[in-house]
Protein backbone atom coordinates (compact mmCIF):
# COMPACT_ATOMS: atom_id res chain seq x y z
CA UNK A 1 0.00 0.00 0.00
CA UNK A 2 1.23 3.28 -0.80
CA UNK A 3 2.32 5.83 2.21
CA UNK A 4 -0.62 8.28 3.06
CA UNK A 5 0.37 11.89 2.26
CA UNK A 6 -0.39 12.83 6.04
CA UNK A 7 -3.16 12.85 8.32
CA UNK A 8 -6.77 12.86 6.80
CA UNK A 9 -9.38 15.34 7.77
CA UNK A 10 -11.86 15.33 5.32
CA UNK A 11 -13.31 14.40 2.49
CA UNK A 12 -15.50 16.17 -0.54
CA UNK A 13 -16.48 15.15 -3.79
CA UNK A 14 -15.04 11.60 -3.05
CA UNK A 15 -11.45 13.72 -2.67
CA UNK A 16 -9.71 12.48 0.80
CA UNK A 17 -7.98 16.14 2.37
CA UNK A 18 -4.52 15.43 4.02
CA UNK A 19 -2.68 17.53 6.39
CA UNK A 20 1.00 17.00 6.39
CA UNK A 21 3.13 17.09 9.44
CA UNK A 22 4.83 20.29 8.04
CA UNK A 23 1.57 22.14 8.41
CA UNK A 24 1.39 22.06 11.92
CA UNK A 25 4.05 24.60 11.83
CA UNK A 26 2.81 27.50 9.45
CA UNK A 27 -0.16 26.77 10.95
CA UNK A 28 1.30 28.23 14.44
CA UNK A 29 3.85 30.25 12.79
CA UNK A 30 0.68 31.90 10.72
CA UNK A 31 -1.78 32.00 13.80
CA UNK A 32 1.24 33.61 16.01
CA UNK A 33 1.75 36.19 13.24
CA UNK A 34 -1.95 37.34 12.79
CA UNK A 35 -2.52 37.30 16.92
CA UNK A 36 0.08 39.83 17.34
CA UNK A 37 -1.12 41.74 13.95
CA UNK A 38 -4.44 42.23 15.59
CA UNK A 39 -2.94 43.05 19.53
CA UNK A 40 -1.11 46.04 17.61
CA UNK A 41 -3.82 46.98 15.24
CA UNK A 42 -6.67 46.48 17.72
CA UNK A 43 -5.37 47.72 21.31
CA UNK A 44 -8.81 48.03 22.64
CA UNK A 45 -9.60 44.26 21.89
CA UNK A 46 -8.63 42.09 25.10
CA UNK A 47 -6.28 39.02 24.57
CA UNK A 48 -8.45 35.99 24.14
CA UNK A 49 -10.53 38.17 21.52
CA UNK A 50 -6.90 38.75 19.48
CA UNK A 51 -5.33 35.36 19.95
CA UNK A 52 -9.14 33.46 19.14
CA UNK A 53 -9.22 35.67 15.88
CA UNK A 54 -6.17 34.92 15.40
CA UNK A 55 -6.78 30.99 15.28
CA UNK A 56 -9.94 31.56 12.89
CA UNK A 57 -8.43 33.35 10.85
CA UNK A 58 -6.07 30.97 9.84
CA UNK A 59 -8.69 28.34 10.17
CA UNK A 60 -10.41 29.86 7.39
CA UNK A 61 -7.21 30.72 5.28
CA UNK A 62 -6.29 27.04 4.81
CA UNK A 63 -10.30 26.55 4.34
CA UNK A 64 -9.63 28.78 1.33
CA UNK A 65 -6.18 27.04 -0.07
CA UNK A 66 -8.57 23.96 -0.18
CA UNK A 67 -11.45 25.88 -2.12
CA UNK A 68 -8.87 26.64 -4.46
CA UNK A 69 -7.32 23.22 -4.88
CA UNK A 70 -11.37 21.72 -5.13
CA UNK A 71 -11.77 24.37 -7.75
CA UNK A 72 -8.87 22.43 -9.98
CA UNK A 73 -10.21 19.17 -8.50
CA UNK A 74 -13.51 19.25 -9.76
CA UNK A 75 -12.91 21.01 -13.40
CA UNK A 76 -10.39 17.82 -13.38
CA UNK A 77 -12.86 15.40 -12.60
CA UNK A 78 -15.23 16.87 -15.18
CA UNK A 79 -12.56 15.55 -17.55
CA UNK A 80 -12.56 12.12 -16.10
CA UNK A 81 -9.77 12.73 -14.85
CA UNK A 82 -9.09 10.93 -11.09
CA UNK A 83 -7.90 13.49 -8.33
CA UNK A 84 -5.92 11.15 -5.85
CA UNK A 85 -6.05 13.58 -2.98
CA UNK A 86 -5.41 17.37 -1.91
CA UNK A 87 -2.74 17.96 1.02
CA UNK A 88 -2.62 20.63 3.09
CA UNK A 89 1.54 21.31 3.47
CA UNK A 90 3.82 23.40 4.74
CA UNK A 91 4.09 25.71 1.25
CA UNK A 92 -0.16 25.87 0.89
CA UNK A 93 -1.74 23.41 -1.24
CA UNK A 94 -1.19 20.45 -3.56
CA UNK A 95 -4.17 18.29 -5.66
CA UNK A 96 -2.47 15.25 -7.08
CA UNK A 97 -4.23 13.89 -10.14
CA UNK A 98 -3.55 10.41 -11.59
CA UNK A 99 -2.42 11.58 -14.79
CA UNK A 100 -1.86 14.74 -16.87
CA UNK A 101 -4.69 16.40 -18.62
CA UNK A 102 -5.13 14.80 -22.71
CA UNK A 103 -5.17 18.10 -23.83
CA UNK A 104 -4.16 22.03 -23.95
CA UNK A 105 -7.91 23.42 -23.16
CA UNK A 106 -7.79 20.79 -20.46
CA UNK A 107 -4.50 21.64 -18.96
CA UNK A 108 -6.01 25.44 -19.50
CA UNK A 109 -9.16 25.36 -17.42
CA UNK A 110 -7.60 23.20 -14.80
CA UNK A 111 -4.99 25.25 -13.90
CA UNK A 112 -7.20 28.75 -14.17
CA UNK A 113 -10.05 27.15 -12.00
CA UNK A 114 -7.91 27.67 -8.83
CA UNK A 115 -7.06 31.48 -8.92
CA UNK A 116 -10.32 32.07 -10.31
CA UNK A 117 -11.83 30.20 -6.44
CA UNK A 118 -9.27 32.64 -5.05
CA UNK A 119 -10.51 35.92 -6.47
CA UNK A 120 -14.29 35.01 -6.21
CA UNK A 121 -13.20 34.23 -2.42
CA UNK A 122 -11.85 38.13 -2.14
CA UNK A 123 -14.22 39.23 -3.44
CA UNK A 124 -16.96 37.76 -1.22
CA UNK A 125 -15.00 38.88 1.89
CA UNK A 126 -14.20 42.81 0.78
CA UNK A 127 -17.94 42.49 0.43
CA UNK A 128 -18.31 41.80 4.34
CA UNK A 129 -16.13 44.40 5.05
CA UNK A 130 -18.95 46.65 3.25
CA UNK A 131 -21.12 45.38 5.77
CA UNK A 132 -18.90 45.33 8.80
CA UNK A 133 -15.99 48.05 9.82
CA UNK A 134 -12.58 47.25 10.02
CA UNK A 135 -12.99 48.55 14.12
CA UNK A 136 -14.98 45.11 14.59
CA UNK A 137 -13.85 41.96 14.64
CA UNK A 138 -15.28 40.32 11.57
CA UNK A 139 -14.87 43.27 9.78
CA UNK A 140 -10.85 42.98 10.66
CA UNK A 141 -11.41 38.92 9.84
CA UNK A 142 -13.20 40.04 6.14
CA UNK A 143 -10.39 42.73 5.37
CA UNK A 144 -7.41 39.99 6.54
CA UNK A 145 -8.75 37.18 4.25
CA UNK A 146 -10.34 39.45 1.42
CA UNK A 147 -6.44 40.79 0.85
CA UNK A 148 -4.69 37.47 1.22
CA UNK A 149 -7.27 35.31 -1.10
CA UNK A 150 -6.52 37.94 -3.65
CA UNK A 151 -3.03 38.00 -3.01
CA UNK A 152 -3.11 34.00 -3.11
CA UNK A 153 -4.68 34.41 -6.89
CA UNK A 154 -2.08 36.60 -8.24
CA UNK A 155 0.74 34.39 -6.89
CA UNK A 156 -0.44 31.79 -7.88
CA UNK A 157 -0.77 33.06 -11.61
CA UNK A 158 2.93 34.32 -11.97
CA UNK A 159 4.18 31.92 -14.92
CA UNK A 160 6.73 29.94 -12.78
CA UNK A 161 5.83 26.60 -13.56
CA UNK A 162 3.93 24.52 -11.50
CA UNK A 163 2.27 27.31 -10.01
CA UNK A 164 -0.84 27.25 -11.84
CA UNK A 165 0.38 30.50 -13.61
CA UNK A 166 3.12 28.53 -15.27
CA UNK A 167 0.90 25.83 -16.20
CA UNK A 168 -1.74 28.26 -17.96
CA UNK A 169 1.44 28.78 -20.12
CA UNK A 170 2.38 25.71 -20.64
CA UNK A 171 -1.77 25.07 -21.24
CA UNK A 172 -1.06 28.51 -23.88
CA UNK A 173 2.32 27.48 -25.31
CA UNK A 174 0.81 23.23 -25.90
CA UNK A 175 -1.99 24.69 -27.66
CA UNK A 176 0.09 26.93 -30.11
CA UNK A 177 2.83 24.23 -31.02
CA UNK A 178 0.72 20.91 -30.43
CA UNK A 179 3.62 19.93 -28.34
CA UNK A 180 3.31 18.95 -24.66
CA UNK A 181 7.31 18.10 -23.99
CA UNK A 182 8.03 21.15 -26.06
CA UNK A 183 5.51 23.03 -23.65
CA UNK A 184 6.68 21.54 -20.50
CA UNK A 185 10.40 22.39 -20.84
CA UNK A 186 9.45 25.67 -21.60
CA UNK A 187 7.14 25.90 -18.85
CA UNK A 188 10.06 24.48 -16.82
CA UNK A 189 12.36 27.10 -17.89
CA UNK A 190 10.01 30.27 -16.89
CA UNK A 191 9.62 28.10 -13.85
CA UNK A 192 13.32 28.53 -13.09
CA UNK A 193 13.35 31.87 -13.83
CA UNK A 194 10.42 33.05 -11.69
CA UNK A 195 12.15 30.80 -8.85
CA UNK A 196 15.66 32.53 -9.17
CA UNK A 197 13.79 35.71 -8.75
CA UNK A 198 11.88 34.59 -5.72
CA UNK A 199 15.16 34.16 -3.92
CA UNK A 200 16.79 37.12 -5.26
CA UNK A 201 14.49 38.95 -3.71
CA UNK A 202 13.91 37.03 -0.92
CA UNK A 203 17.56 37.62 0.02
CA UNK A 204 17.27 41.45 -0.84
CA UNK A 205 14.19 41.36 1.40
CA UNK A 206 15.76 39.72 4.41
CA UNK A 207 19.07 42.22 4.22
CA UNK A 208 17.19 45.14 3.35
CA UNK A 209 13.73 44.61 5.15
CA UNK A 210 12.65 41.85 7.97
CA UNK A 211 14.58 38.58 7.99
CA UNK A 212 11.31 36.76 8.06
CA UNK A 213 9.71 37.29 5.02
CA UNK A 214 12.87 37.35 3.25
CA UNK A 215 13.81 33.68 4.00
CA UNK A 216 10.06 32.94 3.86
CA UNK A 217 10.48 34.34 -0.36
CA UNK A 218 13.81 32.54 -0.38
CA UNK A 219 11.95 28.86 0.57
CA UNK A 220 9.34 29.36 -1.62
CA UNK A 221 11.95 30.26 -4.54
CA UNK A 222 14.05 26.81 -3.97
CA UNK A 223 10.64 24.86 -3.37
CA UNK A 224 9.43 26.28 -6.90
CA UNK A 225 13.11 25.77 -8.77
CA UNK A 226 13.05 22.16 -7.61
CA UNK A 227 9.42 21.94 -8.63
CA UNK A 228 10.67 23.34 -12.19
CA UNK A 229 13.76 20.84 -12.60
CA UNK A 230 11.28 17.72 -11.57
CA UNK A 231 8.92 18.82 -14.04
CA UNK A 232 11.70 18.64 -17.00
CA UNK A 233 12.84 15.74 -15.62
CA UNK A 234 9.34 14.01 -16.23
CA UNK A 235 9.48 14.96 -19.75
CA UNK A 236 12.81 13.26 -20.12
CA UNK A 237 11.10 10.27 -18.47
CA UNK A 238 8.22 10.28 -21.00
CA UNK A 239 10.47 10.48 -23.57
CA UNK A 240 12.56 7.51 -22.43
CA UNK A 241 9.94 5.31 -22.11
CA UNK A 242 8.05 6.47 -25.35
CA UNK A 243 6.82 3.46 -27.82
CA UNK A 244 7.29 1.09 -25.28
CA UNK A 245 5.05 -1.57 -23.61
CA UNK A 246 4.93 -3.82 -20.46
CA UNK A 247 5.74 -6.77 -23.38
CA UNK A 248 9.33 -5.20 -24.23
CA UNK A 249 10.44 -5.21 -20.34
CA UNK A 250 9.21 -7.87 -19.05
CA UNK A 251 10.64 -10.95 -17.49
CA UNK A 252 9.92 -14.40 -19.09
CA UNK A 253 11.53 -16.04 -15.72
CA UNK A 254 8.81 -15.66 -13.37
CA UNK A 255 9.94 -17.26 -10.00
CA UNK A 256 6.81 -19.60 -8.08
CA UNK A 257 7.01 -21.15 -4.68
CA UNK A 258 4.57 -23.48 -3.37
CA UNK A 259 2.11 -21.99 -1.20
CA UNK A 260 2.61 -24.30 1.96
CA UNK A 261 6.42 -23.22 2.67
CA UNK A 262 6.98 -21.65 6.00
CA UNK A 263 7.82 -17.96 6.12
CA UNK A 264 11.64 -19.14 7.45
CA UNK A 265 11.67 -21.02 4.25
CA UNK A 266 11.26 -18.52 1.82
CA UNK A 267 13.68 -16.32 3.54
CA UNK A 268 15.83 -18.86 2.70
CA UNK A 269 15.18 -18.94 -0.82
CA UNK A 270 14.97 -15.57 -1.16
CA UNK A 271 18.43 -15.83 -0.11
CA UNK A 272 19.56 -18.42 -1.64
CA UNK A 273 18.10 -16.90 -5.23
CA UNK A 274 18.17 -12.92 -4.99
CA UNK A 275 14.70 -12.82 -6.11
CA UNK A 276 12.52 -9.93 -4.25
CA UNK A 277 9.01 -11.44 -5.43
CA UNK A 278 7.29 -14.97 -5.84
CA UNK A 279 4.09 -16.19 -7.45
CA UNK A 280 2.56 -18.55 -4.98
CA UNK A 281 0.88 -21.60 -6.10
CA UNK A 282 -1.11 -24.11 -4.71
CA UNK A 283 -1.89 -27.67 -6.93
CA UNK A 284 0.12 -25.99 -9.57
CA UNK A 285 -3.09 -23.03 -9.46
CA UNK A 286 -2.21 -19.57 -8.48
CA UNK A 287 -3.32 -18.24 -5.40
CA UNK A 288 -0.97 -14.87 -4.48
CA UNK A 289 1.46 -13.21 -4.58
CA UNK A 290 4.62 -13.13 -1.85
CA UNK A 291 7.50 -10.61 -1.62
CA UNK A 292 10.21 -9.44 0.89
CA UNK A 293 8.05 -6.06 1.68
CA UNK A 294 5.23 -8.77 2.47
CA UNK A 295 7.81 -11.69 4.47
CA UNK A 296 9.24 -7.74 6.65
CA UNK A 297 5.71 -7.18 7.94
CA UNK A 298 5.50 -10.31 9.92
CA UNK A 299 7.82 -10.40 12.83
CA UNK A 300 11.05 -12.52 12.40
CA UNK A 301 9.90 -14.98 15.12
CA UNK A 302 6.97 -15.68 13.65
CA UNK A 303 8.40 -16.86 10.42
CA UNK A 304 9.04 -20.69 11.32
CA UNK A 305 5.20 -20.82 12.30
CA UNK A 306 3.16 -19.20 9.64
CA UNK A 307 3.16 -20.37 5.88
CA UNK A 308 3.75 -18.18 2.72
CA UNK A 309 0.04 -18.56 1.83
CA UNK A 310 -1.02 -17.16 5.25
CA UNK A 311 1.23 -13.73 4.18
CA UNK A 312 0.49 -13.42 0.79
CA UNK A 313 -0.90 -10.77 -1.07
CA UNK A 314 -4.31 -12.88 -2.40
CA UNK A 315 -4.81 -13.12 -5.63
CA UNK A 316 -8.05 -10.72 -5.79
CA UNK A 317 -5.69 -8.15 -4.52
CA UNK A 318 -2.61 -8.53 -7.41
CA UNK A 319 -2.26 -5.53 -9.24
CA UNK A 320 -1.96 -6.70 -12.74
CA UNK A 321 -0.44 -5.45 -16.55
CA UNK A 322 -1.48 -6.39 -19.78
CA UNK A 323 1.72 -7.09 -22.24
CA UNK A 324 0.42 -3.96 -24.17
CA UNK A 325 0.04 -1.46 -21.68
CA UNK A 326 2.09 1.25 -21.56
CA UNK A 327 5.23 1.45 -19.79
CA UNK A 328 4.84 5.20 -18.81
CA UNK A 329 1.45 3.98 -17.66
CA UNK A 330 2.91 1.02 -15.82
CA UNK A 331 5.31 2.61 -14.15
CA UNK A 332 2.93 5.64 -12.52
CA UNK A 333 0.35 2.41 -11.72
CA UNK A 334 3.71 0.71 -9.50
CA UNK A 335 4.89 4.30 -8.12
CA UNK A 336 0.94 4.81 -7.29
CA UNK A 337 0.73 2.00 -5.83
CA UNK A 338 4.14 2.08 -4.41
CA UNK A 339 5.06 -1.94 -5.49
CA UNK A 340 8.34 -2.50 -7.02
CA UNK A 341 6.90 -5.32 -9.66
CA UNK A 342 3.88 -6.48 -11.00
CA UNK A 343 2.88 -9.56 -13.07
CA UNK A 344 2.01 -9.35 -16.53
CA UNK A 345 -1.00 -11.21 -17.64
CA UNK A 346 -2.25 -12.79 -21.24
CA UNK A 347 -6.17 -14.11 -21.35
CA UNK A 348 -6.71 -16.79 -23.58
CA UNK A 349 -9.31 -17.61 -25.94
CA UNK A 350 -11.33 -19.45 -23.33
CA UNK A 351 -10.91 -16.28 -20.65
CA UNK A 352 -8.55 -17.87 -18.66
CA UNK A 353 -6.00 -15.16 -17.63
CA UNK A 354 -2.18 -16.81 -17.53
CA UNK A 355 0.81 -14.86 -16.80
CA UNK A 356 3.78 -14.81 -18.96
CA UNK A 357 6.17 -12.44 -17.40
CA UNK A 358 6.96 -10.17 -14.52
CA UNK A 359 7.57 -6.66 -14.72
CA UNK A 360 9.80 -4.53 -11.95
CA UNK A 361 10.61 -0.52 -11.46
CA UNK A 362 14.18 -1.96 -11.92
CA UNK A 363 13.80 -2.97 -15.17
CA UNK A 364 11.83 0.10 -16.18
CA UNK A 365 14.98 2.35 -14.71
CA UNK A 366 17.68 -0.13 -16.60
CA UNK A 367 15.55 1.02 -19.84
CA UNK A 368 15.01 4.71 -19.08
CA UNK A 369 19.13 4.45 -18.07
CA UNK A 370 20.32 3.06 -21.22
CA UNK A 371 17.90 5.06 -23.41
CA UNK A 372 19.16 8.11 -22.27
CA UNK A 373 22.71 7.03 -22.56
CA UNK A 374 22.53 5.84 -26.03
CA UNK A 375 20.79 8.75 -27.12
CA UNK A 376 17.85 8.45 -30.11
CA UNK A 377 18.77 6.60 -33.13
CA UNK A 378 19.06 7.87 -36.28
CA UNK A 379 16.11 6.83 -38.54
CA UNK A 380 17.24 4.94 -41.72
CA UNK A 381 16.86 6.56 -44.77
Amino acid sequence: MPARPGIQIAKFFGIPIYVDPSWVFVFALITYSIGRQYAQLHPQWTDTQHWTLGVLTSLLFFASVILHELGHSVIAQHYKIRVVSITLFIFGGVARIARDPSKAIQEFNIAIAGPIVSGLLAAGFYSLTLLFPYREMMGALATWLWQTNLALALFNLLPGFPLDGGRIFRAIVWGATKDFVKATRIAGTSGKVVAYGMILLGAYTAFAVTLIQGLWLVFIGFFLLTAAQQSVAQVAVREALAGLSAADVMSHDVPAVAGHISLEEYGHEVLRTGRRCHLVLTDDRLVGMMNVHTLNSVPREEWPHNSVQAAMIPREKILWASADEPLLRLLERLLGADINQMPVISTSADGIAHVIGMVTRDSILRVMQTRSELGPLATAK
